[in-house]
C-alpha cells in the first residue's frame, strides 16, 4: 500500500523520467549552472534566501563581480536571451535575520533594478512565519527541490575538509563545512513544481497571473550528471500556514508519521532541527517495539547562531532524552558529524529515508514550524520494484558512508554482517569517531523556559504569540500517540 495518498500525506504524485540525488552543494551549484546554460523559456528560483554573489564554481578567490557569481550569470542569460523569462520568488526576510545575511536578498532587488530578471520578495505569510521552500525549475522540463539555498556559505563537497580555500565568501573570511542534499526531477513532477511556482507568484500582493511557459523543447538536464532512478513515482508534500481565508496544508506532517508507523528496519533522518514533541513519540512508540527499526538522526552538533542554540538546541535535548528512555532495546542513535581533524560539520540536509521503501528530499525540518507554520515543500520518492529499493538503500548507506570516510558498500557490507542493523554498522564503523554522540545539557533558568514552551519554534498561527497555547496542544497530541503505546511523554 502506497504511503503517497494525494490530499492526505501529498499534494499530488507524478512520475519523474529521471531522478537524481544531490549530495552537498558542489554538486548542486554544478548542476545548476549547466541547467541554467540550457534553459530556452524559463528559470524560476523559489528561496528562503538568495544572494546573488553565490560562486558557483569557487575557487579560494573572491574578487568582485566574478563571472560565476550567480547574479552575474542570471543577467548574462537575460541580455543574451530576451526570449527567456527569469523570475525570483523570495522570503522578504525580517530585519533581524536579514541582518546576519547582510541584509540580501533584500538588496538583490537592486542587484537585478533595470534588468529583464524579475525579481520580489514575499512577505505573504503570518507574522513570524517565513517562506521556507526551496525550488529551481528550468523550462518546466527540469526541476530541482531540496535544502539548499542559493548563498555565499552554501558551497561545499563531500570530502566536507577541514580547511577548503573555496568555500570562501565575499569579505574574504572561509566559511564552516556544511551538509546539504537536494533532488533533481524532469517530467511531469518537474512541471508540476512549476506550476507550484507559478500559484506562488499569483497569490502575492499584486496577484500577477503567469501561464505555463511555451514548449521549445531540448532538454536542460545536467549531461554529466547520470540519473539515479528512471520512471519513479514522486509525491509533492507541503506545509502551508492558513491565510487571509485559504486551508492550512498539513501534508508534511502526515507523511512523517505515516512513514514512521509504516518503517519496518531503519528511519535515517538526517536534519537541521529536532524539536518536535510530535514526531518524538511517534519514534518513541516504534522504539518500544521489540521488532521495531532502527532509528538514526543525524544533525549539527551546535547550532552556529546564538537564537538557534536557545530555541532549537535546547528543545532538542529534550527530544533526545525522550527517545533514549524510551529506547530500552539499544535502536537508538542521535549523532552529530565532524571533519578528521574534529570541526563539527553544519547539517542543513533536510533528508530522510525509511527501510528501503522511501527517499525524501526536501525544505522542512523535523521542528514544530515545519509541520503547521512555515512554508515548506518536498518530494518523496516511492520505489516501485526491487531495483528502485536497491538504489534506495545505497544512497542512504552512501549518506551515512560520506560522514564515517566509508564508501556507501562498506556500511551496507557492514550492515550485512550486523543482521541489517544499520546502527551496529555505524557503531562497527566509527572507530575515528567521526560522527559523534549528542550530550544535551539539562537547561536551567531562562533556557529551561525557552525550551518548556519552544519559544521560536510555533505550530500554528494560533499559538505563535501564545506559548501557554502551544505548550497544551502540543503536549496533548504527545499524549495521545504515546497513550497508544501505553508509555508516558
Amino acid at each position: 500500500m502506497s504511503l503517497l495518498i494525494p490530499g492526505e500525506t501529498c499534494w499530488r504524485t507524478d512520475t519523474a523520467d529521471r531522478c537524481a540525488f544531490l549530495i552537498d552543494t558542489e554538486a548542486y551549484f554544478t548542476a545548476l549552472y549547466e541547467a541554467f546554460q540550457k534553459a530556452r523559456r524559463s528559470i524560476l528560483i523559489l528561496g528562503w534566501a538568495f544572494d546573488p554573489r553565490t560562486r558557483l564554481f569557487p575557487d579560494g578567490y573572491d574578487a568582485p563581480d566574478d563571472p560565476d557569481e550567480v547574479g552575474h550569470v542570471l543577467l548574462r542569460l537575460a541580455r543574451e536571451r530576451p526570449e527567456l523569462d527569469i523570475r525570483l520568488l523570495i522570503w522578504k526576510s525580517a530585519l533581524p535575520i536579514a541582518a546576519t545575511q547582510e541584509f540580501f536578498p533584500h538588496k538583490a532587488r537592486k542587484w537585478f533594478e533595470g534588468s529583464r530578471v524579475k525579481f520580489r520578495l514575499d512577505d505573504q505569510v503570518p507574522m513570524g512565519a517565513c517562506h521556507h521552500q526551496k525550488v529551481v525549475v528550468i523550462d518546466d522540463r527540469l526541476a530541482f527541490c531540496g535544502g539548499g539555498d542559493i548563498g555565499v556559505d552554501r558551497w561545499d563537497t563531500p570530502g566536507h575538509l577541514d580547511v577548503d580555500l573555496r568555500r570562501i565568501m565575499p569579505d574574504q573570511e572561509c566559511h564552516a563545512p556544511r551538509h546539504e542534499v537536494m533532488i533533481m526531477v524532469d517530467g511531469a513532477a518537474a512541471r508540476a513544481l512549476g506550476e507550484h511556482f507559478r500559484f506562488r507568484w499569483r497569490i502575492g500582493p499584486t496577484e500577477e497571473p503567469l501561464a505555463p511557459p511555451p514548449d521549445a523543447g531540448g532538454d536542460p538536464w545536467p549531461d554529466h550528471v547520470p540519473p539515479h532512478l528512471t520512471g519513479v513515482k514522486v509525491g509533492i508534500a507541503r506545509t502551508a500556514p492558513p491565510w487571509r481565508g485559504g486551508p492550512a496544508t498539513h501534508e508534511l506532517r502526515r507523511l512523517t508519521l505515516a512513514a514512521i508507523a509504516e518503517a519496518r528496519e531503519t528511519i535515517y533522518l538526517e536534519n537541521q532541527y529536532f524539536t518536535s514533541p510530535v514526531i518524538t513519540e511517534a519514534l518513541a512508540r516504534r522504539l518500544a517495539e521489540p521488532e521495531g527499526p532502527d532509528v538514526v538522526l543525524v544533525t549539527t552538533g551546535f547550532s552556529p547562531s546564538w537564537f538557534d542554540k536557545l530555541a532549537m538546541d535546547n528543545a532538542r535535548g529534550a527530544m533526545v532524552w525522550r527517545l533514549r528512555a524510551a529506547d530500552v532495546f539499544d535502536r537508538f542513535r542521535a549523532l552529530y558529524p565532524s571533519t578528521a581533524a574534529g570541526s563539527t560539520i553544519i547539517v542543513h540536509s533536510k533528508t530522510s529515508i525509511f527501510d528501503d521503501r522511501l527517499a525524501r528530499v526536501g525544505s522542512a525540518n523535523l521542528n514544530n514550524r515545519s509541520f503547521g507554520f512555515d512554508t515548506e515543500i518536498e518530494l518523496a520518492v516511492e520505489a516501485q520494484d526491487e531495483a528502485q529499493r536497491v538504489i534506495l538503500a545505497a544512497m542512504r548507506d552512501r549518506l551515512v558512508g560520506h560522514f564515517l570516510g566509508y564508501t556507501g558498500d562498506a556500511v551496507a557490507k557492514a550492515r550485512a554482517e550486523h543482521g541489517g542493523s544499520l546502527v551496529r554498522a555505524i557503531d562497527a564503523l566509527n572507530r575515528e569517531g567521526r560522527l559523534r554522540e549528542i550530550h544535551p545539557a539539562r537547561p536551567r533558568g531562562f533556557a529551561e523556559f525557552v525550551s518548556a514552551y519552544h519559544l521560536g519554534d510555533p505550530s500554528c498561527p494560533e499559538d505563535s504569540w501564545r506559548p501557554w497555547r502551544r505548550r497544551a496542544r502540543l503536549f496533548e497530541e504527545a499524549k495521545a500517540l504515546a497513550g497508544a503505546s501505553g508509555a508516558t511523554p
